[in-house]
């Protein structure tokens, strides 16, 4: 648990109250997340205008750059959308050569997701975009703070989906 008396809050916004748990906590909460999102993700969109994608193809790339060789399977539930929502996304960014597909070495009906070099600097930029605004926010929260906030996200994350999410950063660490 993140002590509160450690965390430091930009001007004019109070902690939260003890009755964390009421509507007006909570309604609070779901303004700030979708306020920090979209102000968060200004950058980003810009950079896909000019490009003419959209948020799910940058969600694409942004998963498949953390997880080179990620299974089509795996995406479908990360991303949470149809499977004919993410094939018209993939193969616009195949289309685009921004993303390949690989047959499976152990299963060859399974189909592996890598970034080409187009791709993976595209998606750098992009996360440049979003690591610039976090990096500033973390920075001036700290790191009790931080904690915290994983904590509040990891819990809106369903229990059957948080292993997916936990091996991003497995991932990332090997």
């Amino acid at each position: 648990m993140v002590d509160a008396s450690s965390v430091t809050l930009p001007p004019g916004l109070s902690p939260a109250s003890p009755l964390f748990l009421r509507e007006d906590e909570v309604r609070r909460g779901i303004e700030l997340l979708y306020f920090g999102y979209s102000h968060m993700i200004r950058g980003a969109d810009a950079i896909l205008e000019r490009h003419g994608l959209g948020r799910a193809h940058h969600r694409a790339l942004y998963f498949i750059a953390r997880k080179p060789g990620l299974p089509v399977s795996d995406l479908l539930r990360l991303l949470s959308i149809t499977k004919q929502s993410l094939s018209r996304v993939l193969a616009e960014l195949v289309a685009r050569g921004l993303v390949r597909n690989e047959v499976g070495a152990l299963d060859r009906r399974q189909r592996l997701l890598r970034l080409t070099e187009a791709g993976i600097e595209l998606e750098a930029e992009l996360f440049e975009a979003l690591r610039a605004r976090v990096t500033e926010a973390y920075g001036r929260a700290g790191q009790a703070a931080v904690t915290g906030f994983w904590a509040v996200l990891m819990g809106l994350i369903p229990v059957e989906d948080r292993a997916l999410v936990l091996s991003l950063e497995t991932s990332r660490a090997g």
